[in-house]
């Protein structure tokens, strides 16, 4: 028993030609190359199964991308009637094609501080009136909230940021082990 019609893909003259370009392009990753012969393959009038078994891909992957190019695509047909250039087209097919934000919390803690929090890593603990000569997560901890960098941060955090974390910058760990 066949399933249901899939979603009719209709492509513009332009749009084609840029996804067979972004196909043709040796430099782009190739989930987008992947997505776009997906819509290449649609609005050839492939079903689902036919391009996923063409592409070698789930037909859930095919049908997603199917229905988010038909959800964008009055928008792109506006972009084109106002008079968008090849360059601002492709833009556009490209944040389409593009991953959407993955799920879960945000991080608590911006690049700037964890490299201040690695910076202070790198300064000798004496010299924070810290008395020990290395430093331990939980000192360093105590001194990154003392000055102000993080409101918080336990120290397995710190450890993650500092050597445990598959950083290749120090060839020793920065922390002294318990």
């Amino acid at each position: 028993m066949p399933g249901p019609e899939p979603t009719s893909i209709e492509l513009s003259v332009r749009q084609r030609e840029i996804l067979e370009r972004s196909v043709r392009r040796e430099t782009n990753p190739q989930r987008l190359v992947r997505r776009c012969k997906i819509v290449l393959e649609a609005a050839d009038g492939a079903n689902n199964t036919e391009v996923a078994q063409s592409l070698d891909i789930n037909r859930g992957t095919v049908r997603i991308w199917r229905e988010r190019w038909a959800a964008a695509a009055p928008a792109l047909l506006l972009a084109e009637e106002e008079g968008i250039d090849d360059k601002g087209l492709a833009e556009l097919i490209e944040q389409v094609l593009a991953d959407e934000p993955r799920p879960g919390a945000p991080s608590k803690f911006e690049p700037e501080q964890i490299v201040q929090i690695i910076a202070v890593a790198c300064e000798d603990p004496q010299e924070s009136g810290r008395p020990v000569t290395h430093w331990t997560p939980q000192e360093l901890a105590d001194e990154v909230i003392k000055r102000g960098i993080v409101t918080s941060i336990s120290p397995r955090s710190v450890g993650r940021f500092l050597g445990r974390g598959g950083l290749e910058a120090p060839s020793e760990p920065l922390l002294a082990e318990r």
